[in-house]
């Protein structure tokens, strides 16, 4: 018999999680106290709030392809991880978060620090649950597991009433392997991928975008081949960002509000519009009264919720898009589409004369974002992971980093979570502490989370922190600008010296106010044996281009 705390802690090592990122409090304090008895089993960080610990764990499962796992005791820590959770759901990160809640006897007494997380947390999670038996701590941790990993990844809650801590049970861990009414598998009808087949042989003007389903499914090597069979002009999503070689022949951008401006403007001109591993953002999307009405839509997609919800399919694919991409390539005739992948190459000289050559080789005296990005590609390695926050240094980094492997794009996409960089960096580089990690910031992100500095500075993690600093809140800035007659209501900051900030931290640090010192300044941060500090001032009103304003079509991308 042992004390349910220990069933926790065996339970994870079960399940062979490596690293727990959490921060101590007194409703989980049981399983702290066990944890002091395996750490040499399972490593545990504490970070600096909770809301940092569960963005590491996003980070430390977003690379890794693992269940990321945090802990919060009940009350505030519990609160404090909602906003990790909601972002892990719009971006199907899998997580397992245990918290601690009061014993079950004071539940509903309003008893100190007793928050309903189940209740706060439902709409933000995948599956949750309350566990009040010591018994009962093992099978939901399990399940926890199985749900988190399996079919589309997400976010789940399990939270342990003090007294189910406390009291001893057996400890008889059975893995999950499925439970009734939950399928993870969709067997793909052969039904659709011919009608799919046949619409891409007719096609004369196909376009293909990929989203991160093709990162989850590990269907990259079966995008690929179906692009170089295909001929097809091919654009990915912020998170699609990696599944596919920016050096690839068929690739030909980004999409969306920031992305490329031959990827969003020739939506509209395809003919057939295939769809694998996306949901149809409405930052892809623009306005759907206008999107694609030309096109015949094909849409392969694990989740049944996310077919026909923003864009109707003339013939959807369910199923895991390694499957049905296989199916499709087998299906398909070989295929060159010259003169339409010319269209795109066309556009793309557009924009590199108005927007690419003033982002990366500027000849005004303010150094750009743009620039930046450039100069680190010059030297980073071809695994290096990009963290970033959100905001145009967001957008900027997404559109100039030269992504060659999957899993080196780490970002909050659909619930754009300033703050989130810092600790996501800090639980990428855990994960593999010779990886490049190099995340890229505002300073008006890493000021929500900027006590995560000490995180680092404890687990010595060699995260390489970039702070494109503009004194702004940028991308506000750059919708006032354009839409607001430049009112700057509340968007311009008084930074800190965050400098003297980070080597408070220990953290070595550099921070370069002009062109000439920018090239030095990276080079020696990333051969750096540590983590380093890099604050490159930028221009105020540097903004990102081309842009799709909200409520606007697709057709209607501004190049300036």
């Amino acid at each position: 018999m042992i004390r349910g705390a220990d069933i926790v802690v065996r339970s994870l090592i079960a399940e062979q999680a490596e690293i727990i990122f959490g921060y101590p409090g007194g409703a989980i304090m049981p399983v702290y106290d066990a944890l002091y008895d395996y750490h040499d089993q399972v490593r545990h960080v504490l970070t600096r709030h909770e809301q940092g610990a569960i963005h590491a764990a996003q980070g430390y499962a977003r690379v890794s392809g693992k269940v990321g796992v945090c802990i919060a005791t009940s009350g505030p820590g519990a609160t404090n991880l909602i906003t990790g959770l909601a972002d892990a759901q719009i971006d199907s990160t899998p997580l397992v978060c245990i918290t601690g809640q009061v014993a079950a006897h004071l539940l509903g007494t309003d008893a100190f620090q007793e928050t309903d997380v189940v209740g706060i947390s439902m709409p933000g999670t995948k599956w949750n649950i309350q566990v009040r038996r010591v018994e009962d701590i093992a099978p939901a941790i399990a399940k926890g597991f199985y749900i988190a990993r399996s079919g589309r990844p997400g976010p789940v809650l399990i939270d342990i009433t003090k007294n189910a801590q406390t009291d001893f049970g057996e400890f008889n861990y059975v893995p999950c392997l499925g439970f009734r009414s939950y399928k993870t598998h969709i067997p793909v009808e052969t039904t659709q991928v011919k009608q799919a087949a046949e619409l891409i042989n007719k096609a004369e003007r196909p376009y293909l975008l990929f989203g991160q389903g093709v990162i989850l499914g590990k269907a990259e090597a079966e995008l690929k081949f179906f692009l170089d069979k295909s001929g097809i002009p091919a654009a990915s999503t912020l998170l699609g960002s990696g599944a596919l070689t920016q050096d690839h022949p068929n690739y030909v951008g980004k999409l969306g509000m920031h992305g490329n401006y031959a990827p969003n403007l020739l939506t509209n001109q395809c003919d057939v519009l295939i769809a694998v591993g996306m949901r149809f953002d409405d930052r892809v999307t623009g306005d759907l009264k206008r999107y694609a009405k030309q096109a015949k839509v094909i849409h392969l997609e694990l989740d049944a919720a996310e077919i026909n919800k923003n864009v109707k399919a003339t013939v959807a694919v369910q199923g895991d898009c390694r499957e049905s991409l296989a199916m499709l390539t087998e299906a398909i005739e070989a295929k060159k589409h010259d003169d339409w992948m010319a269209r795109f190459r066309e556009l793309e000289q557009q924009e590199k004369a108005a927007v690419v050559q003033h982002d990366l080789t500027p000849t005004k005296a303010g150094l750009t974002m743009g620039e930046v990005i450039h100069q680190i590609n010059q030297y980073k390695a071809d695994d290096a992971i990009l963290v970033t926050d959100v905001g145009q240094h967001q957008m900027i980094a997404w559109r100039y980093f030269n992504y060659k492997k999957p899993r080196t794009q780490v970002t909050s996409g659909g619930l754009g979570t300033m703050g989130f960089a810092l600790p996501a960096a800090l639980g990428a580089q855990l994960h593999d502490y010779s990886r490049q990690v190099i995340c890229v910031v505002g300073d008006g992100g890493i000021q929500m989370t900027i006590q995560e500095l000490g995180t680092i500075m404890q687990t010595k993690a060699p995260v390489k922190i970039v702070l494109l600093n503009n004194n702004y809140l940028g991308m506000v800035r750059q919708w006032q600008q354009m839409f607001f007659d430049k009112r700057y209501s509340f968007t311009e900051l008084d930074n800190p010296d965050f400098i003297k900030i980070a080597e408070a931290y220990n953290i070595k640090s550099q921070k370069v106010t002009e062109r000439v010192d920018l090239q030095e300044a990276i080079e020696d941060m990333l051969i750096h044996d540590g983590p380093f500090f890099l604050e490159v001032v930028v221009e105020k009103e540097d903004n990102v281009f081309p842009m799709i304003a909200t409520g606007c079509s697709v057709e209607e991308v501004r190049l300036s």
